[in-house]
């Protein structure tokens, strides 16, 4: 059976463990307080959506086409965007808990975080060049050759950054956060 477009539709309050999102195409639809937790989300294709405090923890994403999607007060523990279709990735986070989540791998050029919990989340050979960290908690976020070319962490917190093994090119970086791109020398800076 062929996914069927579904265009400008609001979801509102539904329990998807209960009632499975079908896999269809979703353009400019509006998620709004939904629980999708531990949802098969699998080959379905949001364009130009929005999630907006719905809980999303250890969602199945495989071949999942995110285009233009926003995250606003999401709950994303554990989710697995690197299995995402990489070639069509974008999205945008929002105060939003993404620790233990992993983006592997991805093409994520521009990606705004802002105010969101980052905790333990494997940005491991990311392209993140340009991205923006707005108020972000990084403690144990794993950056291991990873694109940070005009990245900017300023307003972040609690990252550990190796500058040799990521490219950190005009990243920006506030004077007290420098510390994080030192921590592999073990020195203490008072």
């Amino acid at each position: 059976m062929n996914p069927s477009l579904i265009e400008q539709k609001e979801f509102t309050r539904i329990d998807f463990s209960k009632d499975r999102l079908s896999n269809d195409e979703y353009e400019n639809c509006t998620f709004t307080n939904c629980v999708l937790s531990n949802a098969d989300l699998s080959n379905i294709i949001f364009s130009e959506c929005t999630f907006a405090g719905c809980d999303l923890s250890m969602i199945v994403m495989k071949k999942t086409a995110v285009r233009n999607v926003a995250f606003t007060g999401c709950k994303l523990l554990g989710v697995h965007f690197e299995y995402c279709n990489s070639l069509s990735f974008s999205a945008a986070f929002e105060n939003c808990i993404l620790n233990l989540s992993s983006f592997y791998k991805l093409s994520m050029k521009k990606t705004q975080f802002r105010k969101c919990s980052l905790q333990e989340v494997d940005f491991a050979e990311c392209d993140l060049s340009g991205s923006l960290f707005d108020n972000c908690d990084l403690a144990k976020a794993k950056f291991d050759r990873t694109l940070l070319k005009k990245a900017d962490f300023r307003t972040s917190y609690n990252y550990s950054i190796d500058p040799d093994i990521n490219n950190v090119k005009q990243a920006k970086f506030s004077a007290a956060g420098v510390i994080g791109l030192l921590d592999k020398y073990d020195i203490q800076v008072l």
